[in-house]
């Protein structure tokens, strides 16, 4: 198969899942999740010393030609004066040809609780807005096929069926997150009101995503100097959206400046829902550094599943940095969650 015509299965496919009967919209994942908390839940807004922003890309699927490429920024901030943490978060995605993209803004807050010495727990809402756009100009039909290559503008009806500008709405969510010293357990309830994504005028929504997260933090034995400075961190990650589920389950190894962190993806001896295989995503490797206030991360997923000898597996790349007064710093320094860095 040529490169156009990938091109146009990649997009037939993308249109499928928004459009399909049985099949809903799904929302991009990332395997650096920890470095891109607000992602994960507004929960994690302000569970820095004070200031942080975030970058992150994710190119899946990299062996098809433009599949599905992911964006998101942030920047959040703790204020002690009212134990509340604050978030922006915008994000967009783009699959198939880029014919089909999603874009999103949210505030989020997060107010913190202290429960012990010890342990605090934090509520947050998240407020967004999301707005689908399908370019379907970019789309090939049936009629441009049948005449070959160098056809012009569809004649095909169907055209017209699709919206010629963006459809958004808001959307909503919520989250909760516990923590201690070395322990962190949390969940998120996303798009809580189902927001409409479809492009075709009918009530296509964007289903409910339940995710559930957690993890502990072990500093190794205290033998030779530098071993304050190594942990290893076991952690995980479900998420539930519509008919798909998966478990991430992985560990991080730190030893500063380096982090090294190898994950899974699926959920072993469970079969796929509608589906006769069985649930395997993907391994994950991950590496990421700290220099002052900025974290450099780079992490590889090698497909595991049918589509292992066609995806060329999943890049991701992150930038985060972090910033605070020099009071702030030695003030919030004992509240700032155990969790992973990456």
């Amino acid at each position: 198969m040529n490169f156009r015509g990938l091109h146009i299965v990649i997009a037939a496919c993308a249109v499928a899942l928004f459009f399909g009967p049985d099949l809903r919209s799904q929302d991009q994942q990332y395997t650096q999740f920890y470095a891109s908390p607000l992602t994960l839940s507004p929960a994690f807004a302000g569970t820095s010393m004070q200031s942080r922003a975030a970058v992150n890309y994710r190119n899946q699927w990299a062996q098809l030609p433009k599949a599905f490429v992911a964006y998101t920024a942030a920047y959040d901030r703790y204020v002690p004066e009212i134990n509340s943490g604050f978030g922006l978060l915008v994000s967009h995605d783009r699959a198939g040809t880029g014919a089909l993209s999603y874009t999103s803004v949210a505030l989020q807050y997060a107010y913190e609780i202290k429960l012990s010495r010890k342990l605090s727990i934090r509520p947050a809402l998240n407020f967004g807005y999301g707005s689908t756009y399908l370019d379907v100009d970019r789309l090939t039909f049936g009629d441009q096929l049948a005449r070959g290559e160098g056809a012009g503008q569809t004649l095909d009806p169907d055209r017209n069926r699709f919206t010629q500008e963006p459809v958004g709405s808001p959307d909503f969510g919520s989250g909760v997150l516990l923590y201690s010293e070395n322990l962190w357990f949390g969940a998120s309830w996303h798009h809580i009101n189902e927001p409409v994504t479809s492009v075709i005028g009918n009530e296509t929504t964007l289903p409910r995503r339940l995710s559930v997260h957690g993890g502990y933090r072990f500093k190794l034995s205290d033998v030779g100097a530098f071993s304050k400075r190594q942990y290893i961190v076991p952690a995980f990650h479900y998420q539930s959206q519509g008919m798909f589920d998966q478990m991430d389950i992985g560990f991080y190894y730190e030893y500063n400046p380096v982090t090294f962190g190898l994950w899974y993806r699926g959920l072993p001896g469970v079969k796929n829902n509608r589906h006769p295989a069985v649930n395997h995503d993907a391994v994950a490797v991950l590496v990421g550094y700290e220099v002052n206030n900025y974290r450099f991360g780079y992490s590889y997923d090698l497909t595991i599943s049918r589509m292992t000898n066609r995806s060329g597996g999943s890049h991701e790349i992150s930038l985060v940095v972090e910033w605070a007064s020099k009071s702030k710093k030695k003030k919030n320094k004992r509240r700032v969650i155990p969790c992973a860095k990456f």
